[in-house]
């Protein structure tokens, strides 16, 4: 616990004066580049200070200039902060809902234009949030999701979840399929106790949405392309 209690001061620390200057710039001149940037230094240093060291692959098939989808398997808390801070540019993530409701912490969600996301099934709710996710590519920002929907108990990947493939043919935005792994040692589903290691991030080349047929055919390219990224025990 010790590393988790290192970890979560510095975020604390670090974060209140951050939040005090970049949330109130953001709100007055609607940039909330500043406090996305600052938001990523502050989680950088945390895994300095945790000894967690994150090793990215294939980061040159990224392609410049274009609002992408990240699509990522998910196996630890410790996921978003490995990834988000490496991709280029600024992205946006689909994230539960209840996530925007933490004090200040959701606010700077909101500001940064994160889309939240229902877990009750209900149709209207899956539609507001890929119209969400829309309106966000439209602005030049990437989307990110974590695509079975929640961590993986074991490791194994899980099935994923339709929304982000609908979102990806509505848009035909390049899909960014990306491999983690390291992180399920670290920090497992259920637990808070956080272990220094090494995380992989793997950026696999973009899919285009309108090279496919449909949105499964879609589904099966990204799992394929996620699974040839992880070790061989994690690919079910």
């Amino acid at each position: 616990m010790i590393t988790s209690l290192l970890m979560l001061t510095t975020i604390l620390v670090l974060s209140l004066p951050a939040a005090l200057i970049f949330i109130p710039w953001a709100m007055i001149t609607g940039d909330a580049t500043p406090l996305y940037n600052a938001a990523q230094k502050i989680v950088r240093t945390s895994f300095r200070v945790g000894r967690i060291r994150v090793v990215v692959h294939g980061l040159e098939h990224v392609p410049r200039g274009s609002a992408c989808i990240f699509m990522a398997n998910h196996v630890s808390n410790l996921d978003p902060p490995a990834l988000i801070p490496r991709i280029p540019g600024r992205t946006s993530v689909f994230l539960k809902r209840s996530l925007m409701k933490v004090p200040i912490l959701g606010l700077g969600m909101k500001l940064g234009e994160f889309v939240p996301v229902d877990r009750d099934g209900r149709v209207d709710a899956a539609i507001e949030s890929v119209r969400a996710a829309q309106r966000v590519l439209a602005k030049g920002l990437h989307i990110t999701t974590f695509v079975e929907g929640t961590r993986s108990r074991d490791g194994r990947m899980l099935p994923f979840k339709k929304g982000p493939f609908y979102l990806a043919m509505e848009t035909d935005a390049p899909c960014i399929p990306v491999s983690i792994h390291g992180t399920e040692t670290m920090m497992a589903k259920g637990s808070m106790a956080i272990r220094p290691g090494t995380a992989h991030i793997t950026f696999h080349s973009p899919i285009y949405p309108r090279n496919l047929a449909s949105r499964d055919e879609l589904m099966k390219a990204v799992r394929s392309a996620i699974a040839s990224g992880l070790p061989e025990w994690m690919r079910n």
